[in-house]
């Protein structure tokens, strides 16, 4: 099973970054590849730039990079509630080109962030449109108060409760076949 994992931040130390590629590693005899959106760099979506420059690169190669996947293991960062510009820019460019950008690929969507709410609001947001992305949800899970129950040192969460819903989250995924 191919594994596509990435935080939709662009934060070069994100968080989300680092539980989505925890999570995936959760999942047995996968090859994970982990995404950063920084890669995809693009301008600020308008019609006006897109009549400009047609379907950049960057957007093409997101769309190829999730052709190319089994699962998708997505960790939503928040910001002001909301997706981050980062992010919702990467999927306005990429849904120009397909617009069920996630290709019916079974998805687990999580959240994190160090205050108690774990970035709630944002993956509630990604939950009730996971249909309208063109993704097959299969779990989602928030984990608030991250820098207390992950060790930056080892990349691993240490908290047994968060592991523990987390490896039952991801069974979702590994339950698919490839």
């Amino acid at each position: 099973m191919k594994l596509i994992a990435f935080g939709a931040s662009n934060s070069k130390s994100s968080i989300n970054k680092k539980l989505a590629t925890y999570a995936a590693s959760l999942v047995d005899n996968a090859q994970i590849e982990v995404l950063d959106i920084n890669d995809f760099d693009l301008p600020l979506f308008s019609e006006d730039l897109e009549k400009e420059l047609g379907h950049p690169q960057a957007a093409q190669d997101f769309i190829a990079k999730i052709s190319e996947a089994d699962g998708l293991v997505i960790s939503f960062a928040e910001h002001n509630g909301s997706y981050t510009a980062a992010y919702k820019n990467l999927y306005d460019w990429a849904s120009r080109i397909e617009q069920k950008v996630y290709q019916n690929t079974p998805a687990v969507f999580l959240s994190t962030s160090p205050g108690p709410g774990g970035a709630s609001s944002v993956l509630n947001s990604a939950v009730t449109s996971a249909q309208f992305l063109g993704a097959e949800l299969k779990a989602s899970l928030s984990l608030g108060s991250f820098y207390d129950k992950f060790n930056l040192e080892t990349n691993e969460l240490h908290d047994t409760t968060a592991l523990n819903e987390l490896r039952t989250t991801m069974q979702q995924l590994a339950a698919i076949p490839a």
